[in-house]
C-alpha cells in the first residue's frame, strides 16, 4: 500500500469565480460520508453561494489549489470570540490522503495569529475517521466547557436539527513560543 506524499497546494483567497467549484468540492467531500452515520450528509446542499460571497467579502475564504488555479480544496471561517471558527473544510476526494486540508488549517492558524486570535476552533462529528480523530492528530483538543459564543453555536446546530450528542468542539492554539524580551 502507498502512502500518499504530502502535496505543496497553492493556498490564496478565494476568488467569487471560485464559488462554484467550491459547492462542488463540498458537494463531492460529503459523498464521504455515506454508509456512515452521518449519511445524510451526502445529500445536504452545499453552502449558499451568498453565504460564501459573504465569507469571501470578509477574507473568510480560502482555497488551495495545484496545478494551476482550480482549487481542489477550501475552507470557510469567521471570527469568534478570541478565535476564529472553522465553519467548513472540504478537500476534493481524489486529493485526500495529501496534507491539503491540514495545509489549509495552518494557513488559517497564520491568519488567526497575524488577527491577534488566540486559536482555531471548529464542531465535528466525534466518531468520523476524518473528524475529530484527524484534528486529534494534527493538534486539536477537546473542548471541555464551552465559552458562550461556542454554546451559541451549538444552539444554532441544534436549531438546524444536528444530532449534537455525536459532535465535538476542538480547538488548536495558535499563539507560537513564548520569546525573551
Amino acid at each position: 500500500m502507498s502512502v500518499p506524499k504530502p502535496a505543496h497546494p497553492r493556498i490564496r483567497p478565494a476568488l467569487r469565480p471560485d464559488l462554484p467549484a467550491i459547492r462542488d468540492i463540498e458537494r463531492a467531500a460529503a459523498q464521504r460520508f455515506l454508509g456512515t452515520p452521518e449519511a445524510w450528509i451526502a445529500g445536504d446542499p452545499p453552502a449558499p453561494e451568498t453565504l460564501l460571497g459573504e465569507r469571501l467579502e470578509e477574507g473568510g475564504l480560502w482555497v488551495a489549489c495545484l496545478d494551476g488555479e482550480k482549487p481542489v480544496a477550501a475552507l470557510r471561517f469567521r471570527p469568534l470570540g478570541d478565535s476564529l471558527y472553522i465553519e467548513q473544510i472540504d478537500v476534493l476526494p481524489a486529493f485526500g490522503g495529501m496534507r491539503i486540508g491540514a495545509a489549509l488549517l495552518d494557513r488559517a492558524g497564520d491568519l488567526a495569529r497575524e488577527a491577534g486570535c488566540a486559536a482555531l476552533v471548529l464542531s465535528t462529528f466525534r466518531d468520523i475517521p476524518w473528524n475529530a480523530p484527524w484534528y486529534a492528530r494534527i493538534g486539536f483538543e477537546v473542548i471541555g466547557v464551552l465559552p458562550p459564543e461556542l454554546e451559541a453555536v451549538r444552539s444554532e446546530h441544534l436549531a438546524r436539527g444536528l444530532d449534537e450528542s455525536r459532535r465535538v468542539f476542538m480547538r488548536r492554539s495558535v499563539q507560537g513560543p513564548e520569546t525573551d524580551a
